[in-house]
């Protein structure tokens, strides 16, 4: 199945795009989009468990995917 994914920040510039689709066995679940992302070039900026959204809301990455879903993933943000 494919799922959407985007990236913010210091992970859409690491993996050169800010959307990418992933395809992942059905009955993946998001530590496995997560995988697929950190297998490609430069994704091993993305920690093994980052911050994940699913369909504009927080997940774990333990929550099951589905065909078309839309993931963010999120990386860590500062302020001052």
């Amino acid at each position: 199945m494919i799922v959407h994914v985007l990236l913010f920040a210091a992970y859409a510039e690491a993996l050169g795009a800010d959307q990418l689709s992933v395809e992942v066995p059905d009955g993946s679940v998001l530590q496995d989009v997560v995988a697929a992302l950190r297998g490609r070039q430069g994704g091993n900026l993305i920690p093994e468990q980052p911050l994940v959204a699913r369909n504009q809301r927080y997940a774990t990455l333990a929550d099951l995917v589905e065909s078309a879903d839309e993931i963010a993933v999120i990386p860590p943000v500062a302020g001052g």
